[in-house]
């Protein structure tokens, strides 16, 4: 992150309403690493594009596997169901009555990233549905995120994107940052910019919940398993979402 005179703090950067951030936009699409880094990083901008009546589509690169790797009552094939119905039931929770969701399934912690066997063909199927979707808005993982499925999503799309004669927009949500979950101050280098949730916030929330997997016991025989703590909670559910803008 650099020295205090560096970085500029999360608190200080512009503050802007929807009708602001989401001038212009006819449709978006949503691309998380894993099934609940949409409504993590993104969730409030979904319920406000929702109450806008703005299309919104998400792509979950990841099958999210490998949160609970040692777990006998949800092995691989059933915990991946299980994650993909809670992606869709937090999706309905934020407004969407149909959630329109690809699912491409690679491998969690093994999406191919720049240089990997299967990166030309993520980027194909990535491009592919972008083409079908024809986003003026897209919400993309953070480049530097510390979790490298996030880092090769962030590759995909950029690989994706890059032959558009008119490329989307494109704004940068983080989810674990350099260090932990959420963006403590804007790293150097980059321009940001918060997103005023403070309408539905707790209907953020709710959806995050819908999350079960992640945010309760419901998986309570992989004593390694993943959750995601009240303190980690705390700081990616905000009255504000932080993004970072392309350039």
């Amino acid at each position: 992150m650099g020295g205090s005179s560096t970085v500029t703090a999360i608190e200080s950067l512009p503050l802007r309403s929807a009708d602001e951030a989401f001038l212009g936009c006819q449709r978006a699409v949503v691309v998380a690493p894993h099934p609940d880094d949409e409504t993590l990083g993104c969730g409030g901008a979904i319920a406000l594009l929702q109450q806008r009546s703005i299309p919104v589509h998400v792509l979950v690169m990841s099958d999210g596997t490998q949160s609970h790797p040692d777990s006998k009552s949800y092995p691989a094939d059933r915990l991946r169901v299980q994650r993909e119905q809670e992606t869709c039931a937090a999706l309905k929770g934020l407004g969407i009555s149909e959630p329109k969701v690809t699912f491409f399934r690679w491998p969690d912690t093994a999406v191919p990233g720049l240089g990997d066997q299967d990166f030309a063909t993520a980027v194909d199927l990535c491009s592919e549905s972008l083409q079908r979707c024809q986003p003026s808005l897209l919400f993309v993982p953070w480049q530097h995120d510390q979790h490298c499925d996030h880092r090769a999503t962030w590759q995909i799309v950029q690989q994706a994107v890059s032959n558009w004669p008119q490329p989307p927009r494109q704004v940068v949500y983080s989810i674990w940052g350099d260090r932990a979950a959420g963006l403590p101050a804007l790293p150097p280098g980059e321009t940001g910019w918060r997103l005023d949730i403070r309408a539905v916030v707790a209907v953020k929330r709710q959806a995050v919940m819908a999350h079960q997997s992640q945010t309760t016991d419901l998986i309570n025989d992989d004593p390694s398993g993943f959750r995601l703590t009240p303190a980690m909670l705390n700081n990616l559910i905000q009255p504000w979402e932080t993004y970072l803008e392309v350039k």
